[in-house]
């Protein structure tokens, strides 16, 4: 028997990568796509905000659903972008948000950065996050054609390329975004396949 669960994104990019992420892990369970509304994000945490989008696709299709909320956060500008990473330059661009970011660390040797994603389930009344971190720095520019988002200018600690340098299996074995779907895999499955 095959549990279906909803992957509450209308982002493509990020429905590719949790595929590879998870993997076999999926066995038992079907992850489908969600068309439905996208809801206001006004958490003020990753956290807040997975909830708010795994909660309304679950009542929207009244299905157990999983979501995510994540973002880069600098030290060196108080933890901007943060939880508003995707549209930090106003829009959904990710050239934008990635050239406003670099402007606004012009001349700044504090560039500590890290990526932050907070994965949660709902299932009926049944709610849980887990968060994943990936430290690193921002380069002072570009480099790599991998990746979405911010990756090209994010190096990761104990690396020497940028995230955008990662081949796709690299990336999702150590980001954030493996972190955090790697601690709330073992909670959907023991939810959903009881």
């Amino acid at each position: 028997m095959t549990v279906r669960l909803v992957l509450a994104t209308h982002n493509a990019h990020k429905v590719e990568e949790l595929r590879r992420i998870l993997g076999d892990r999926l066995d038992g369970i079907e992850l489908i796509g969600y068309d439905g509304p996208e809801p206001v994000e006004d958490g003020l945490t990753f956290a807040e905000n997975a909830l708010i989008k795994a909660r309304a696709a679950a009542k929207h299709t009244g299905l157990a659903a999983i979501a995510d909320d994540s973002g880069i956060s600098v030290d060196s500008l108080d933890g901007a972008p943060g939880i508003h990473s995707a549209r930090y330059a106003g829009n959904r661009d990710d050239r934008e948000n990635l050239e406003l970011l670099l402007a606004n660390l012009e001349g700044i040797t504090d560039r500590e950065a890290q990526f932050t994603c907070a994965a949660a389930l709902v299932d009926g009344d049944f709610e849980h996050v887990e968060l994943g971190v990936w430290p690193g720095s921002v380069l002072t520019g570009p480099t790599g054609v991998g990746g979405f988002g911010y990756d090209p200018v994010f190096q990761p600690h104990g690396l020497t390329v940028s995230a955008a340098e990662l081949t796709a299996d690299e990336k999702n074995a150590i980001s954030h975004r493996a972190l955090a779907f790697g601690q709330i895999m073992p909670v959907v499955r023991a939810q959903l396949l009881r």
